[in-house]
């Protein structure tokens, strides 16, 4: 019975080669893979493949994919010049997580990005980006303080969204450290969030058949609240809907799990 197990959920591992001793390393924040074990779900760290193939084996398992936060994606590859504020994430793992992405909107498995994850959810259905929001956007707040990395700012969010029935009516404020950021929403998609600048902060699939999500800011990570746990729980929700698993079962096993 499909119900009797926990669901898989495919975390991508960033990929990052030490200069000094050319030594590199697979690593994922313990943020992302602990949020997912708290709700009920088994996380899957994936490293960087270089098969297509070895890609829709490791998707045949799962039942969902997390993309994680990291560097900067390369602009050139979307057909724009390279920003001299760009730095690019390494390019075995941005060709990986670009293969990544191509294969789970195929088969429509829920998927969840963060940061960098939400930049390139939102690329890849057909939307752009700003590269640089201090030039882009001059009149936008700060999103990014090298001397804080608790940096925060206020969220609006769209009535009637999933953004929404996480955050209600509260006063809403979340972590913010980037300098890229949507542009264009992709078709498909739903600006859901922003900052009261105007700046995207989330996307959500407005499609029937693919649940997926993209923040810009991170509930991972340990500035984050209680109330961003909210949208790993509903992250896990769609995954094991799609499973066959009843709503109410998932809510049960949720509240057994005291993210409440």
């Amino acid at each position: 019975m499909v119900g009797s197990r926990k669901p898989l959920v495919g975390i991508n591992a960033e990929y990052f080669t030490n200069p000094r001793n050319k030594t590199t390393y697979s690593y994922v924040p313990t943020g992302y893979y602990d949020s997912m074990m708290k709700m009920g779900a088994i996380p899957v760290i994936m490293p960087p493949y270089d098969e297509e193939s070895d890609i829709e084996q490791m998707l045949d398992s799962l039942d969902g994919v997390m993309m994680i936060g990291g560097a900067d994606l390369d602009p050139q590859r979307d057909g724009y010049m390279l920003h001299p504020c760009v730095k690019r994430m390494e390019d075995r793992r941005e060709t990986f997580d670009r293969l990544l992405i191509r294969e789970v909107a195929r088969r429509k498995l829920p998927f969840f990005g963060i940061g960098a994850g939400m930049q390139l959810l939102n690329v890849s259905q057909g939307g752009t980006l700003f590269l640089h929001i201090p030039e882009d956007l001059p009149d936008a707040l700060p999103h990014r303080d090298s001397m804080d990395p608790n940096h925060r700012h206020a969220l609006e969010v769209t009535p009637g969204s999933l953004m929404e029935k996480v955050y209600g009516e509260n006063e809403i404020r979340v972590n913010s450290i980037h300098h890229m950021a949507v542009d264009d929403v992709a078709p498909g998609f739903l600006l859901t969030a922003r900052c009261p600048d105007g700046v995207a902060e989330a996307i959500e699939s407005i499609q029937d058949d693919w649940f997926a999500i993209g923040t810009q800011f991170h509930p991972e990570s340990p500035s984050s609240t209680a109330m961003d746990t909210r949208l790993f729980y509903e992250f896990v929700l769609a995954v094991n809907i799609r499973r066959g698993v009843m709503p109410q079962e998932s809510l049960l096993q949720m509240q057994d799990l005291d993210v409440w």
